[in-house]
C-alpha cells in the first residue's frame, strides 16, 4: 500500500507532527511505501540542530528515521518562506514542489492530512 501523510503543523507546541511521523514509522515496519511531505510550519520539523530537553521527543531524529525506509518531501516555498536552505535539513529529505505533492495524491493509495 501507498500512503502519503500531508502535515502542516509546527514540530512543537502541538503533536499532530509528532503523532504523524510515528505513524509514518509504524507504517513502514509494515513493508508499506510511504512518502511525507512537510508544508507549512511542519518544514521547520526536518531542520538540523533541534536541541530537546532530555526525554522530549525530536523531530529532526524522527524525519531522520523515516528517511531511511520512506521519501520525506518538503514545501520549498514554505522552506523559502520561513528562511530554511536545503543545506539546514535532515539528509534525505528533500525540496518539493506542488506539482510533486499533486502527483503523489494521485500516486498514492490513502491521504492522511494532519
Amino acid at each position: 500500500m501507498r500512503s502519503l501523510i500531508i502535515i502542516n503543523d509546527p514540530p512543537y507546541g502541538t503533536e499532530r507532527l509528532y503523532n504523524a511521523l510515528r505513524l509514518a514509522q509504524a507504517l513502514l515496519t509494515r513493508d508499506s511505501e510511504v512518502t511525507v511531505f512537510l508544508m507549512g510550519d511542519a518544514v521547520a520539523g526536518a531542520k538540523l540542530g533541534q536541541k530537546t530537553p532530555d526525554g522530549f521527543y525530536n523531530t529532526e531524529r524522527m524525519v531522520r528515521r523515516v528517511t531511511n525506509k520512506g521519501r520525506v518531501l518538503l514545501c520549498g516555498t514554505c522552506m523559502d518562506a520561513r528562511g530554511i536552505t536545503e543545506e539546514e535539513t535532515v539528509a534525505g529529505s528533500e525540496r518539493s514542489t506542488m506539482d510533486a505533492l499533486a502527483e503523489a495524491i494521485e500516486q498514492a493509495d490513502k491521504v492522511l492530512v494532519f
